[in-house]
């Protein structure tokens, strides 16, 4: 698990946190650090890893808010705590302080966004087809609305499946990188292949938000990481990001 420094100036700071397959209790093919409770993995499992993220970040697990994504552009503002996953999103936004939103992912791309000093962040699950259809720009914009400034807006991309192995139809490399441009790419095999992660670099950059960090790893690639392309039954790995209360 990585986590960032708190960012932000005065009483105001945002963690954002990056986790990978390992240290958790769930047996293979699943094993063991993962998150997601509905790729078959056991419960108790899936239970027992998500109190150890919540005992790592030092959070009740109740503050956790989780997404029941399904590769939309749907955006979801979050006024507090839920006891389900939020139905049916891509994206879910809060101004509200020390609520950690989660973004599960196995080859897609986390991004997790914040302006500190607007206190507003986001968590965004950005697959080939939400990329596509804008679920960041989305994001980005409902933050706006809540006050953010994309000058001030940090963005921090996960680990995900790299140009270089993401291998595509022909077609679907260049649908992508009509409404994504910067995705179409070359694999080592010298086929089409997408790099969504670069794709939505530069749409950040266009956006205004020009603060990124990106993990350059591919999932594909790195067994530290779940991969639904490498493995088709795995688990998954989480980004999360929490605005922290005032001290």
């Amino acid at each position: 698990m990585t986590d960032t420094s708190p960012q932000g100036s005065g009483t105001r700071r945002v963690r954002k946190v990056l986790t990978t397959r390992r240290g958790g209790f769930s047996a293979s093919p699943y094993d063991s650090f993962n998150l997601g409770d509905h790729v078959g993995d056991d419960p108790a499992a899936v239970a027992a890893n998500r109190r150890r993220l919540a005992e790592g970040m030092g959070l009740d697990p109740a503050r956790f808010v989780w997404m029941e994504q399904i590769h939309s552009n749907t955006v979801t503002v979050i006024d507090g705590p839920r006891d389900e996953p939020v139905p049916a999103t891509d994206a879910i936004v809060t101004r509200v302080p020390d609520l950690a939103l989660v973004v599960l992912v196995a080859d897609c791309v986390p991004v997790l966004l914040s302006d500190d000093d607007a206190g507003v962040i986001a968590a965004v699950h950005a697959g080939r087809i939400g990329a596509r259809n804008g679920i960041v720009a989305k994001a980005v914009a409902a933050m706006v609305e809540l006050g953010a400034t994309p000058a001030n807006i940090h963005a921090l991309l996960g680990a995900a499946a790299g140009g270089e192995n993401y291998e595509v139809p022909e077609a679907m490399a260049a649908d992508v990188e009509k409404h994504l441009p910067g995705s179409r790419t070359t694999t080592t095999k010298g086929t089409p292949g997408l790099d969504v992660r670069a794709g939505l670099m530069r749409q950040l950059h266009g956006l205004g938000v020009t603060n990124i960090n990106a993990e350059p790893r591919c999932t594909i690639a790195e067994t530290d990481y779940f991969s639904y392309r490498r493995e088709g039954t795995t688990g998954r790995q989480a980004g999360v990001v929490v605005l922290v209360g005032e001290a």
